[in-house]
């Protein structure tokens, strides 16, 4: 069959491993030429007028094999694997050093360790009624007073003993949580293929699976911005800057910063949310070589 599976770490167990929690996942359009950096050059890419869809996973663990733990993976984009399509992720940020070894060493990710800094704050709405500002005047006033919170996540990346900024998503949440569940969308399973592999930690090829199953509905799309208000504008040109040329420094930082700057086009959350990760399969030559062909 020309495939076989990976050896994983004491620590996690066996597969599957089961994570629990809630996530946020947004697709950006993300340039082709920006994406293709990232991913073996025997890949052909999922694209339309130069652009490919990439994005971000935002996810918070309250349970897993490795505790609670926050985790950012940065989509470069969508590659054939005929006859459906899997992703590459450019870059998995964690705050927690287990679950970065095992993706490393077990799932072929490119995995650091970063820190994950929340901050809430609210965010008041007025809804007026037909005679809102009439009725406000005499003391009879129906105005109904909406709330909305604002959770502001900011992830540093853990470099030896500094550390280098990432990126700032502000998400905006209803308040008070959902008391039904139709509130969350209605109840999805699917199954989300991607390869990973040929890092300094696993060289191999692989393709994994991660099986979810939640409650899922469209909200507005998270804001995200560059490291610091000082270098923001910097950083938004990113996405137009010319990555053909080749740079004598590994720029994967910064081009996985132009990926989560770039234009959001749908944001989803995962609520009830419970994700099952099979155990990788290294890819031989022979099927990689379908890939070319697709």
């Amino acid at each position: 069959m020309g495939f076989g599976e990976t050896k994983s770490s004491s620590g996690y167990g066996k597969p599957p491993w089961i994570f629990k929690g809630s996530a946020l996942y947004q697709l950006h359009l993300v340039k082709a030429e920006t994406a293709r950096r990232f991913m073996p050059k025997k890949f052909r890419l999922v694209e339309a007028f130069g652009y490919t869809l990439g994005g971000f996973f935002l996810a918070n663990y309250d349970d897993s094999p490795a505790g609670v733990f926050d985790e950012l993976v940065v989509i470069a984009g969508i590659v054939w694997n005929p006859p459906t399509s899997c992703a590459w992720a450019a870059r998995v940020l964690v705050n927690s050093e287990e679950a970065c070894h095992h993706g490393r060493k077990d799932v072929g990710l490119p995995s650091q360790v970063a820190r994950f800094s929340k901050r809430i704050t609210p965010v008041p709405r007025q809804t007026k009624g037909k005679f809102g500002g009439f009725l406000n005047m005499i003391g009879m006033g129906t105005t109904i007073h909406h709330s909305k919170d604002c959770m502001e996540v900011q992830v540093a990346e853990v470099v030896g003993h500094a550390s280098a900024d990432i990126c700032s998503i502000k998400l905006i949440t209803d308040v008070p949580t959902p008391r039904f569940n139709k509130w969350m969308g209605p109840s999805i399973t699917m199954s989300l293929p991607s390869f990973s592999g040929q890092t300094e930690y696993n060289p191999n090829l692989l393709k994994y699976s991660c099986r979810i199953a939640c409650r899922v509905r469209a909200v507005r799309p998270a804001r995200v911005s560059g490291p610091s208000p000082l270098k923001r504008d910097r950083d938004s040109d990113l996405e137009t800057t010319d990555f053909t040329s080749d740079e004598p420094v590994d720029n994967g930082r910064n081009l996985s910063i132009s990926v989560l700057l770039s234009k959001p086009i749908l944001a989803l959350e995962f609520n009830c949310f419970e994700m099952q990760v099979e155990a990788p399969i290294i890819l031989s030559n022979d099927s990689t070589s379908s890939l070319r062909a697709a």
